[in-house]
């Protein structure tokens, strides 16, 4: 099953020790690209870097919601830098806000998540978003500053059907993650069944969230198949088939060329 990890963080220290590794197994797995997300000031270039180093990794440049109380002027002139110098950042993000944990100020949060999707739009960039129990929010902010104009991804979503509706109303792809395969699942298999297959997309979250039967150890890129194969047979489809529908939903997503 050759796939794309939409969203990975292989530039965080669970990595250091072993990343040649790590991406070895990815590419023997058939993990034809992988997307490292940068979330603040520290991990942007550095994610950068990395994708400038390795052919199949790519990049993204944001602020977190938990950041956003920190964000500076130089932090947005650093991620425009980095946007535009760098032909391999595919999107803007990890964005969002994030109700659960509340490590920014809620109205911080929702100023710097403003802000980045008029910068997406400027630069013609997607979106990567992030939201925790703020569903009705996160969509309202999505509407109001018209990021379907440039399309995006609820990255490792959590809502319901009702929610993915209107995330794809919006013009986002839905990426499910690890969580999908879990028997505590609750509503993802219904997503998982009811995404049209053009509007889905997989990844790791890694080092986070690893699929049945890793749960406990480190996420990796690898292991996106699993997530995948899991997907398809709540779907009743053809593993390779809807491998590859994924697949270019996400070159689709992050305008990839791959070979």
């Amino acid at each position: 099953m050759a796939l794309v990890d939409t969203h990975a963080h292989l530039h965080f220290p669970e990595f250091a020790q072993d990343l040649d590794a790590v991406l070895a197994r990815a590419r023997a797995a058939g993990v034809r690209a992988m997307v490292s997300i940068g979330t603040d000031r520290d991990t942007n270039p550095a994610v950068v870097a990395l994708a400038a180093r390795e052919p199949d990794v790519y990049a993204t440049v944001g602020i977190h919601p938990h950041d956003a109380g920190e964000a500076t002027e130089a932090d947005f002139d650093a991620l425009e830098r980095l946007a535009r110098e760098s032909a391999k950042v595919v999107a803007l993000g990890e964005m969002g806000l994030d109700f659960f944990r509340d490590l920014s100020p809620r109205d911080a949060q929702e100023r710097v998540f403003r802000r980045q999707i008029a910068l997406a739009r400027r630069l013609g960039k997607p979106v990567v978003v992030h939201c925790r129990e703020a569903h009705a929010e996160v969509l309202a902010i999505l509407a109001e500053e018209r990021a379907g104009d440039i399309g995006g991804v609820m990255h490792c979503f959590s809502g319901d059907v009702a929610i993915a509706r209107r995330c794809l109303d919006l013009g986002l792809l839905i990426s499910l993650a690890g969580p999908v395969t879990y028997k505590n699942a609750r509503a993802l298999p219904e997503v998982a069944r009811f995404v049209p297959e053009d509007g889905l997309v997989v990844e790791t979250d890694c080092p986070y969230l690893p699929p049945h039967p890793h749960r406990g150890r480190r996420n990796e890129p690898a292991w996106v198949a699993l997530t995948a194969e899991h997907i398809a047979r709540l779907r009743g489809a053809d593993p390779a088939a809807l491998g590859e529908a994924l697949t270019q939903n996400a070159a689709r997503l992050y305008h990839l060329s791959l070979s």
